[in-house]
């Protein structure tokens, strides 16, 4: 009997329900964690939902980061009328249900199709410690994963078509996946890759699809740039030259591929070869399907996207500065990467005629990557077990909630007047926690902005002792220039006035 396309994802609906009780489960005790990165979105969805403004909560536009995840969350919150920080935890627990289900639609798709072989890809990524991790925080990423997915379908499709309409639809989902994430222009990258290789297009054709789809596909970004280029004279935010050189960022990356395969830390002295192996041995089979004219499948836009993301953190970490490559950086490419290097054992097993060694193969890699899944499912109860106790770390957790200096914060804002500005080591905390505006302590190598700060006449300033951040101006340093006054305290932070005429 020929089961539906709903039947035949019954199994990826499942594992669904399970995905997102997993996020429930790292988010109940303290509900979603909470970055830095975090309060800026939730802040200005709220203001979007409010006032229809894109400022952020320091009252400044939202310029470091693209408008749609705020914008995503403001919607929600709109129809919800339920804080996105409030309701973090479902909406990060449906998007990650959305994820799995999407990667088993996309599984089933796959040229030489294998249940066993779908299963046990569906268990790996609900156990992911990379994937867990982002979806128990309120981040841009939770979305961007999906969006990436829905790209790969929307493109297999066209691939189907070679329509211009379906065309448009693969553009449409890159132009937002490009206002989620900076980080979308991969997509833009993977699809004029894949336009390129295409074997089936004419050359007219393809040059005219290539030309449509890279107009419509930056489209929105280019607004986006465009509109924060004219509030703030800066397309996106403040950015550094890298201090990490390219084979650092190889090294980087590649000790993230280890603890994703659960090696120890053994296996960092060949990190930068891992990284190297993988990225130019996933180019060298793309490159060979374009050769035997089969580039037109699941598992090739799968490949394509992974090479191209790959190589656009190693490349752009090198020039530009940002936090150093790290699970969360690379996140978005667990799925494709994970399907790209095990995608092609189903293809080698359909290959083997004799019956015995298939079983045999085949049970020696089904044992591996339970042994896999067994490893990566300690590591997440350890994980659960700690957030269970304390919280997803940070400002969610218990060293926050209950810091003695953030309940005093809370009961003490009578201590600031109206008008006198208000600096700290932690603005988006002090928005957090007091639901007041602050100022960052400006960092060292913005010359101007700390020349600024030292022309002040009168502020507060609200220091958290459990923070250290090198980059910004420290305490020491504020005091050898301005004759501050302590006028509140408690364990774990203090609260100084500096007034140039009490001289």
């Amino acid at each position: 009997m020929k089961l539906t396309p709903y039947l035949k994802n019954l199994d990826s609906f499942i594992a669904a329900v399970i995905g997102f009780y997993a996020i429930y489960l790292f988010t109940n005790y303290s509900g979603v964690g909470l970055s830095p990165d975090s309060i800026m979105y939730a802040s200005t969805a709220t203001n979007i939902q409010a006032h229809g403004s894109l400022l952020t909560f320091n009252k400044t536009p939202l310029v470091f980061f693209p408008v749609f995840y705020p914008f995503f969350l403001s919607i929600i919150q709109f129809i919800s009328r339920v804080d996105p920080i409030a309701a973090g935890s479902t909406i990060n627990s449906c998007l990650f249900a959305a994820v799995v289900f999407t990667s088993g639609w996309i599984m089933e798709k796959f040229i030489s199709h294998s249940r066993i072989y779908k299963w046990i890809i569906l268990i790996a990524i609900i156990l992911s410690p990379a994937l867990l991790e982002i979806y128990s925080f309120l981040w841009s990423e939770t979305l961007f994963i999906l969006e990436i997915l829905l790209f790969i379908i929307a493109y297999w499709r066209y691939e189907q078509r070679h329509t211009t309409k379906s065309l448009l639809v693969v553009a449409a989902i890159t132009a937002i996946a490009c206002i989620t994430r900076y980080a979308g222009v991969t997509i833009v990258g993977t699809g004029g890759l894949l336009l390129l290789l295409d074997n089936i297009l004419p050359l007219r054709k393809k040059i005219g699809h290539i030309l449509l789809y890279g107009f419509a596909s930056i489209s929105l970004l280019v607004g986006n740039l465009v509109m924060n280029s004219l509030s703030t004279g800066l397309s996106t935010g403040t950015r550094e030259p890298s201090i990490t050189p390219f084979g650092k960022n190889l090294y980087y990356f590649g000790t993230v591929i280890c603890d994703w395969g659960s090696l120890s830390k053994d296996a960092y002295p060949f990190a930068a070869v891992v990284t190297s192996v993988i990225l130019l041995a996933l180019i060298a089979v793309l490159l060979w399907k374009a050769y035997k004219r089969s580039i037109n499948s699941y598992e090739n836009i799968v490949i394509a996207f992974a090479v191209v993301y790959g190589l656009f953190i190693v490349i752009s970490a090198s020039i530009s500065r940002y936090e150093r490559i790290n699970s969360r950086l690379i996140a978005p490419m667990f799925i494709p990467l994970l399907i790209a290097c095990t995608s092609w054992v189903p293809d080698v097993l359909i290959l083997i005629r004799m019956k015995a060694i298939k079983y045999i193969l085949a049970g020696i890699a089904v044992i591996m990557m339970l042994a896999f899944e067994y490893s990566i499912s300690l590591t997440d109860y350890q994980r659960y077990d700690d957030e269970n106790d304390y919280g997803v770390p940070g400002y969610s957790d218990d060293s926050w909630n209950k810091s003695e200096f953030v309940v005093y914060l809370k009961k003490h804002q009578n201590i600031f007047k109206t008008g006198i500005p208000i600096y700290t080591d932690a603005d988006e905390a002090v928005y957090l926690f007091t639901g007041m505006s602050s100022t960052l302590i400006p960092h060292k190598f913005l010359t101007g902005n700390v020349q600024k700060f030292y022309t002040q006449k009168r502020f507060y300033l609200v220091w958290f002792d459990n923070l250290y951040n090198s980059e910004l101006v420290s305490l020491p340093e504020i005091m050898k220039n301005k004759k501050l006054v302590k006028i509140g305290e408690a364990k774990e932070g203090q609260i100084y006035y500096y007034d140039e005429a009490a001289k």
